[in-house]
């Protein structure tokens, strides 16, 4: 019997993966299973899973016939996986040894819906710790009373997929897929969706999944249009939320994690002129969609350079921006390195 299903996609990942496979070798025990995606890798990514399918106990490798993005990757994954619980890695990240018998006994003895982890942040050669915020630690808590309060980082700003592990139940609810029109920010809807609607969770103090940054080829370093998905990721945020029984309480933390993003990515400096415009235009669309009474409140309670800015941006005048390469999608209800 197959207890735990790690899906983990890759896509042309060629210098990372080995470092990924060989935790997973370090990691292989019975009822254990590794579900490599091959997100139509084209480097010879392909050809190191082909090896660790015959190597690693437990592998099983799948692969895409055309390039889907990490959550079309990580759903093909999971119509694989046949674990009672299931976790993801990304495929250019790697785990310690034992993590997953350490969390698959987490998840036993805790019984709940999900688990989230703590994980370690990798830049060249610094290691950081980064933790759930979430205080209360091996306690089953309801996931919607992690979700406020609004004006403080709480665990769905926490979206990393991989630091956790999910109970199948919610597979088969349908809320642990991922939506496939999201090239980058798919997890954010998806913390959201399961922090609405799980029964249950819990957070444990693990510190076993190692997170690369400063990938090269990765979204966070590129600054192409796949950037700017994070602006349908967060409309659907917002639609769904709205549509919460619990919508009043809830869509204020909604709207201003949402501008705070927004803010985050008007101030960066890796998008070239021409995508600078039209990331501009596309956020001042974004503010004028936000409910105007929610949105006022969220401003008001942000820093006032921050607010200013938004405030100023809202007010400029519609205008049509630049096609880009490449058809714009909006996301319907529902790294790799297109988490990045």
């Amino acid at each position: 019997m197959v207890n735990l299903s790690v899906v983990v996609p890759f896509r042309n990942v060629r210098p990372y993966a080995p470092d990924t496979l060989r935790s997973l070798r370090a990691n292989a025990a019975e009822g254990i299973e590794f579900v490599l995606v091959d997100d139509f890798s084209t480097d010879g990514t392909e050809d190191l899973l082909e090896r660790a399918g015959k190597d690693i106990p437990g592998a099983v490798v799948v692969r895409r016939g055309e390039q889907g993005g990490v959550s079309a990757a990580r759903n093909t994954g999971l119509e694989a996986a046949r674990g009672r619980f299931l976790a993801f890695l990304d495929g250019d990240d790697w785990a310690a040894p034992g993590h997953y018998r350490e969390l698959l006994a987490a998840a036993e003895a805790l019984d709940c819906d999900f688990l989230r982890t703590d994980h370690v942040r990798c830049t060249g050669r610094t290691r950081t710790l980064v933790r759930v915020p979430e205080g209360r630690r091996g306690t089953v808590l309801d996931p919607r009373d992690a979700i406020l309060p609004a004006h403080r980082s709480t665990s769905v700003d926490y979206a990393y997929a991989w630091a956790g592990v999910y109970h199948r139940r919610l597979l088969e609810s349908g809320v642990l897929r991922f939506d496939a029109a999201l090239r980058t920010a798919e997890d954010r809807p998806w913390i959201w969706r399961l922090h609405r609607e799980a029964s249950s969770f819990a957070v444990v103090g693990l510190t076993g999944i190692f997170y690369r940054r400063g990938v090269a080829g990765s979204l966070t370093r590129i600054g192409d249009e796949r950037q700017l998905d994070f602006i349908p990721a967060f409309d659907l945020l917002v639609e769904e939320t709205s549509r919460d029984p619990d919508a009043a309480a809830l869509l204020p933390k909604a709207v201003r994690t949402y501008c705070a993003v927004l803010h985050h990515h008007l101030t960066g400096d890796r998008f070239e002129p021409r995508l600078a415009r039209t990331l501009r235009a596309r956020c001042a669309a974004a503010l004028r969609r936000l409910p105007a009474g929610v949105l006022a409140d969220a401003l008001d309670g942000m820093d006032t350079a921050r607010a200013a800015r938004l405030r100023r941006l809202r007010r400029r005048p519609a205008a049509v921006p630049p096609r880009l390469t490449g058809r714009s999608r909006r996301p319907s209800p529902g790294r790799a390195e297109a988490s990045r």
